[in-house]
């Protein structure tokens, strides 16, 4: 058995009287690669927003990496145990958040020396070694407005990576790209899945589904629907609305 790196139970979640997530339970085994796929509006993107607690969700419990957080707690106890889940989850967004008035090696560098207290040359070291993995060892010293999208989101994966997460979220980080830059990103996420790197992606890349998730998960309407590997739940479905939604979105990419 593998250790669990995410468990969610019965997380809910509500904007005004809209309900977003009803009740999902959920959990990431470590190496585990989830591709989550789904219509605008399913909810996926604000489960990845509360594993990281971006989003309060309104009831339930989320784990990560042995850090357990209920919802709609206020303590100081809590305050802290919440810094502690947040240096174990990276984040990627389908915008770049990059620091403009900083160099690419500067954003790498920032959060290791201040929230984790590394060393300067200790993390300018890793910084750099985390460039080199996403191609992108030219680029050091110059400032984010000067990348192309691709490039910064290669870059923002490397800023995340710097803290040395346990899990990755990626929510639709190629949604933002020209469709020649979506390779060069997906590349990289596959050289991580690879590596072993505890991977959940929000994604509209089917093919990088089929090819490399260990687990496919179908939400709609704030629920799962439909759960298994990529095979199954992409080829052959079991529940209609998984069908209509491939059938959809198979035809809108042609």
């Amino acid at each position: 058995m593998r250790p669990t790196v995410v468990a969610i139970s019965n997380l809910h979640k509500s904007f005004g009287r809209v309900v977003v997530l009803s009740g999902l339970n959920f959990q990431v085994e470590q190496n585990e690669v989830v591709c989550i796929i789904g219509r605008s509006g399913s909810g996926k993107s604000t489960l990845l927003r509360c594993i990281n607690f971006l989003e309060e969700p309104d009831a339930g419990e989320i784990t990560v990496a042995g850090i357990t957080l209920p919802a709609g707690e206020r303590t100081r106890e809590h305050g802290r145990a919440l810094i502690e889940l947040r240096k174990r989850v990276g984040m990627v967004f389908q915008t770049f958040n990059l620091f403009p008035h900083k160099t690419v090696l500067e954003n790498l560098i920032e959060a290791p020396i201040v929230v984790r207290k590394q060393s300067r040359p200790r993390a300018i070291e890793m910084a750099e070694v985390l460039l080199a993995k996403v191609g992108l060892s030219d680029k050091r010293d110059v400032y984010p407005s000067t990348l192309s999208g691709g490039q910064a989101q290669r870059v923002a994966i490397a800023r995340a990576l710097a803290m040395e997460p346990q899990v990755m979220l990626f929510d639709e980080p190629t949604s933002a790209l020209d469709p020649e830059l979506t390779g060069e990103v997906l590349t990289v996420m596959r050289d991580l899945a690879r590596e072993g790197m505890t991977m959940l992606v929000v994604t509209h890349e089917l093919g990088f589904a089929r090819e490399v998730a260990d687990r496919v998960v179908f939400m709609d309407g704030g629920s799962f629907i439909e759960e298994g590997p990529p095979h199954e739940c992409l080829v052959n479905p079991k529940d209609p609305r998984t069908r209509q939604f491939l059938e959809r979105f198979i035809s809108h990419a042609h």
